[in-house]
């Protein structure tokens, strides 16, 4: 069985996470500035120390330290010593960057298609309505066998969907061609945000977050202070992460520890105007992932951020002070005591907003997965740098990174953008030749003169006769022949515009 892991301590009592039930999930919430970041950083070093490797965001740019020794805190020290640690000392622990625009880290990317429509249309902010068409042109995409790899790939699509709509209506539905705006404009809007970087090939390996080194789990750390100014992207990447691990890991049963812990920062930017639909997939997949050998972790301000179906999922509590200045926020402290297993010596509601810096009340589950009685206790510091890393110990983590040289050079495959393109340029070739054949055939047609061809045997017939200005005024009978043929001239004209238009614009001559 593998040793617990001491997270907390107080004068009386040591807290410790069991590793067989740390795949049951956690919840780490407090106000600003109350130390969620430092028990984030600790819990990611224990794990490794157990051989676990983790995934986590770092949005404010301070997690990279766990890469470097500590030592030189004086609060560490104090903390240190007010506990009473044996045996603590101070090191760094194997660390892979990433970046999804590669520029602090190793690039991450997906494929249009594996995000699928239901995340997109999160990412894009669509409706109920443009969602219906954004899944009928994947849809489309699937049944034709056009990979959709790229943002290039999706917009291409849209436009062929939009452009044959009344071709796809009888077999997939109504095409609204507002829609296809509506879903045009959202992808210019993501392009400018950074978002063409995040789709495209090599896409990441999930495999790859699940490395050790020298026994140690690999921490996997997402630069997200860039990708956090687009808040929704940044949500939908993470889900799509872990979506990913749901997906490919085989089924495990219980362990005596996990196979990787995913800590979920800023979480309340997950459920923030999601659909129905999207937060009972998450929910589902928080459910279910436990018997992957995955344990997910949410990070947020208050435990009112996640969804009560999906917060009595998360077993393991850590709960650090909340501020009480608005009856909103009185409210919400009062939720947060009643989440967690009344203690009869605390008045839980009282201390949560007591709490100092670093301190906590905890709760985790014990050998038989009850939660345990929820004490108020101090975080044991962590052993590695707290603060960011510099800009030369960044670039030498990625040079010396297990996958380093694995992602940095895009590959960009035939997909629906190149096949669309080709068909567009084929079928503009066999438009123009036919053209000039229909041209021909016209020309030939028409007479060469005023005296002959179709409006010289009209005259015949109807008893006209050729009269110039010296000649006697031309009868009615005359300019209705005359007009007859110039509209059938024009009228052939005309069709054979229509016949090059329609066959460059995709519709039918």
């Amino acid at each position: 069985m593998t040793e617990p892991m001491l997270i907390a301590k107080n004068a009386t009592t040591d807290i410790f996470l069991l590793p067989q039930m740390a795949n049951r999930h956690g919840l780490i919430t407090g106000a600003t500035g109350t130390g969620k970041t430092v028990t984030l950083q600790m819990l990611a070093e224990h794990f490794s120390g157990l051989g676990v490797p983790c995934f986590m965001a770092d949005v404010k740019g301070d997690l990279a330290g766990v890469s470097q020794p500590g030592g030189g805190n004086p609060r560490v020290a104090e903390r240190m010593e007010a506990l009473g640690l044996e045996g603590f000392t101070h090191q760094g622990y194997p660390v892979t960057l990433w970046d999804p625009f590669g520029m602090s880290g190793h690039p991450v990317r997906a494929t249009i298609s594996d995000m699928g429509p239901l995340l997109l249309g999160r990412m894009l902010d669509l409706n109920e309505t443009q969602n219906g068409v954004l899944n009928l042109v994947f849809k489309v995409a699937d049944d034709n066998g056009l990979l959709l790899l790229d943002l290039k790939d999706l917009r291409a699509m849209l436009a062929f969907v939009g452009e044959n709509a009344k071709q796809f209506t009888t077999d997939y539905g109504n095409v609204s061609t507002a829609s296809i705006g509506a879903i045009q404009r959202g992808l210019l809007n993501l392009e400018a945000q950074g978002g063409e970087q995040i789709f495209g090939e090599p896409m990441l390996n999930i495999a790859d977050l699940i490395q050790t080194d020298r026994a140690l789990g690999v921490i996997n750390i997402l630069s997200s202070d860039r990708l956090m100014q687009s808040p929704k992207l940044y949500a939908t990447l993470l889900l799509w992460l872990l979506a990913e691990l749901f997906e490919n890991l085989p089924e495990v049963g219980d362990l005596d520890k996990p196979k990787l812990v995913f800590f979920f920062d800023e979480a309340h930017l997950l459920f923030t105007g999601a659909p129905a639909a999207l937060v009972e997939k998450i929910e589902q997949v928080v459910r279910l992932i436990r018997s992957k050998g995955v344990g997910v972790y949410f990070v947020t301000q208050n435990p009112a951020d996640v969804p009560d179906k999906i917060l009595s999922q998360l077993g393991n509590r850590v709960q650090h002070a909340l501020r009480a200045f608005s009856v909103r926020d009185q409210k919400g402290v009062k939720a947060a005591a009643e989440t967690m297993r009344d203690n009869p010596a605390l008045d839980e509601a009282a201390v949560i907003t007591e709490l100092g810096v670093g301190e906590a009340l905890v709760s985790c589950l014990d050998e038989k997965g009850h939660p345990g009685v929820v004490e108020r206790a101090f975080i044991v510091p962590p052993q590695g740098q707290i603060g960011p890393i510099s800009d030369v110990q960044r670039r030498q983590l990625m040079e010396t990174s297990l996958v380093a040289g694995v992602y940095d050079k895009t590959v960009d495959r035939e997909s629906a953008y190149e096949i669309l393109k080709q068909r567009a340029k084929q079928s503009a070739e066999t438009a123009a030749s036919q053209a000039q054949t229909d041209k021909r055939a016209g020309t030939e047609a028409l007479p060469s003169d005023s005296s002959g061809g179709f409006a010289g045997v009209l005259e015949d017939i109807l008893g006209g006769g050729g009269g110039g200005r010296g000649g006697r005024r031309e009868s009615a009978v005359e300019a209705l022949t005359k007009s007859a043929a110039r509209a059938i001239g024009s009228q052939i004209g005309r069709t054979i515009i229509r016949g090059v238009m329609g066959s460059l614009f995709g519709g039918k001559r």
